[in-house]
């Protein structure tokens, strides 16, 4: 029986793990969540009414990064997207932290204010938001340098919560053209062919986006 997972295309979050399955090929049941009975299914699973999760057998599974690292125990591919070395995966671990945190936390803030109503935004949040977009930049090119992933030479989960969080981190609050550096780890990310999948499977909601898509990326 094939695990199935709750989730919508255009989630950055449901993208990292879509990236993860596609990865490794894994098989599985996609029940998109902008249908209404989806939406009630997962809605009684967990009530925090939060994708992506990921039901299997009897099991539900919620969060990004422990869905995939489920998928490694449960349904596990030629490469590990975490590996078994302990140095190794808590470099991993850490650089997956690090996207999850300081790249999609302050970019969803940004995202989230641009769709409140004009007299309850926060102008200074934004703006707290895009100056730690800037810092983890700036700490990001230099980390990546002489990596061809985020942790080293071999993609990895870190890669999954990358790829989906720095594309739509672009869209909110560009990377500087001196970050060369990050800027070339981003378009080897839109390259790799799970993620320009999850990336293919998304362009029909692009008009949702409320800063405005970027580019024909």
């Amino acid at each position: 029986m094939k695990p199935i997972l709750y989730a919508h295309p255009f989630s950055s979050y449901c993208q990292k793990v879509l990236v993860a399955l596609y990865e490794h090929d894994t098989a599985f049941e996609y029940r998109r969540i902008d249908e209404e009975a989806h939406l009630r299914e997962l809605a009684v699973r967990w009530p925090m009414r939060r994708f992506p999760i990921l039901v299997d057998g009897g099991r539900t599974v919620i969060e990004a990064s422990t869905i995939i690292e489920y998928l490694q125990w449960r349904y596990p591919g030629e490469l590990p997207l975490i590996p078994d070395d302990p140095d190794a995966a808590i470099e991993v671990r850490m650089m997956d932290r690090v996207f999850d945190n300081y790249v999609s936390t302050p970019q969803q803030k940004c995202v989230f204010d641009a769709v409140r109503p004009a007299g309850v935004r926060d102008a200074h949040g934004v703006a707290e938001a895009n100056a730690m977009l800037d810092t983890a930049y700036a700490w990001l090119d230099q980390r990546l340098a002489g990596r061809t992933w985020a942790a080293g030479e071999r993609f990895s989960l870190a890669d999954c919560a990358a790829a989906p969080f720095l594309f739509y981190a672009y869209w909110t609050h560009a990377i500087p053209e001196r970050h060369t550096t990050l800027l070339g780890y981003r378009k080897r990310l839109l390259a790799r062919p799970s993620f320009a999948r999850v990336v293919d499977e998304a362009r029909p909601f692009r008009e949702f986006f409320p800063l405005g898509a970027i580019g024909d990326e």
